[in-house]
């Protein structure tokens, strides 16, 4: 049972790549049903002065991905940034370097997920209120997935919409390194790694990019 939480000597020991292990390790046994127990009374005291996740991860809001469950990770284990369509933007931008660049975090995954409600939107071009504004972020995912189709290129065929969930997650990747120096530097140096994974609703597992 864990009942200690990571501190900052155990995260200093860790690699972006020992990391990554670690939360594929964690989606198995997700997958498997055999989730570690946690004294999470414990945790929460342990964690009182302070955090050193060892990862950071960009999901999309929906409730049917639970982000920390996944990967079988709990308290101070792993920040989590959520927006619909899980792209990146100033906000979620700081939050990334606060992440890595403050709080010693040594993994950035971008997680998209199967049959995305905010891929779909993008992809039918639905306009609604501030959804409108937050969609537009997926419009290039939409038209580079696009490319790849001569027809039906909206939310009705289930392989462009997974095209694009994917290109999604590959694009905001992207332009994280681009618009983020702080990371991009910190990657160069190989002290985090940048990764994107996508989420399949119907099996729980997580497909790394």
């Amino acid at each position: 049972m864990k009942n200690i939480a990571i501190n900052k000597e155990v995260q200093n020991g860790l690699t972006p790549q020992s990391v990554l292990s670690d939360l594929i390790e964690g989606n198995n046994r997700f997958i498997d049903n055999n989730l570690q127990a946690a004294d999470y009374n414990a945790l929460v005291k342990d964690t009182v002065g302070g955090q050193f996740p060892k990862a950071v991860v960009l999901s999309c809001i929906d409730s049917r991905v639970p982000v920390e469950q996944v990967f079988d990770q709990t308290i101070g284990d792993i920040f989590v940034a959520r927006v619909a369509g899980n792209f990146e933007n100033v906000d979620i931008l700081g939050s990334l370097e606060y992440s890595c660049a403050v709080a010693g975090s040594k993994l950035v995954l971008v997680l998209g997920h199967e049959s995305c409600g905010a891929v779909k939107a993008a992809c039918d071009g639905v306009e609604l209120g501030n959804i409108t504004a937050m969609l537009d972020n997926i419009g290039p995912a939409v038209k580079v997935a696009a490319l790849d189709f001569e027809d039906d290129v909206d939310s009705t065929n289930k392989d462009f919409v997974a095209k694009t969930v994917e290109q999604n997650v590959r694009l905001t990747i992207e332009r994280i390194r681009e618009k983020s120096q702080i990371l991009a530097d910190l990657e160069s140096k190989g002290a985090i790694e940048i990764v994107g994974g996508v989420y399949s609703l119907q099996t729980g597992k997580v497909e790394l990019l």
